[in-house]
């Protein structure tokens, strides 16, 4: 698979934005939805580039929502951050392949497993709507409860989304990498 350049993309269609929208975030309607407006008007020289400037357009969001906080906001918002996979789903829930890869290192032990799950459990009580976002990066499973556990009991719901947000950039520009796009 490959990306088409990004000095390119103002000229591309809605569904080929979509597909490199996809890959590079976990596909969900309502990120494509925001961002290919603001595509589609700006040429980008990288990748590199272009995640930087999607991330600046999720901060707009969260900043947005910090001093107007509405319900419609806040549900945008889950649904971008929710379209990420729950850290070491169970093998029935269905991954995107970049997902797979990326979480291999958090395979383990059952008890590892129900940790994991608990911790999940938790961290969507304490921030609802949310999905733990990490950019896991060959971490370990105990170096990765380790951050969510600190998540858990030292941030609010915004710094959380705000970390989402971020940590999704770094996912994307990591996947960038690896299909070896132009950086």
């Amino acid at each position: 698979m490959s990306l088409p350049d990004p000095q390119i993309f103002y000229t591309l269609s809605k569904n080929e934005l979509e597909f490199v929208l996809d890959n590079l975030f976990e596909p969900c309607r309502t990120l494509t939805d925001i961002l290919i407006s603001h595509i589609k008007k700006h040429k980008f020289n990288s990748y590199t580039q272009f995640i930087e400037y999607c991330k600046s357009i999720l901060t707009e969001l969260i900043e947005d929502y910090r001093e107007h906080p509405s319900q419609s906001s806040r549900e945008t918002i889950c649904k971008i951050v929710s379209a990420h996979p729950r850290l070491g789903a169970p093998k029935t829930t269905v991954l995107s392949e970049h997902s797979q890869n990326e979480q291999k290192s958090l395979s383990g032990s059952e008890e590892l497993t129900t940790k994991l799950k608990q911790l999940n459990e938790e961290y969507e009580k304490k921030f609802p709507g949310l999905i733990f976002v990490v950019f896991v990066n060959g971490r370990s499973r105990d170096a990765i409860m380790k951050i969510m556990r600190d998540r858990i009991e030292n941030s609010t719901w915004s710094n959380e989304v705000e970390i989402a947000f971020n940590e999704m950039c770094d996912i994307a520009l990591d996947r960038a990498k690896k299909l070896n796009a132009k950086l």
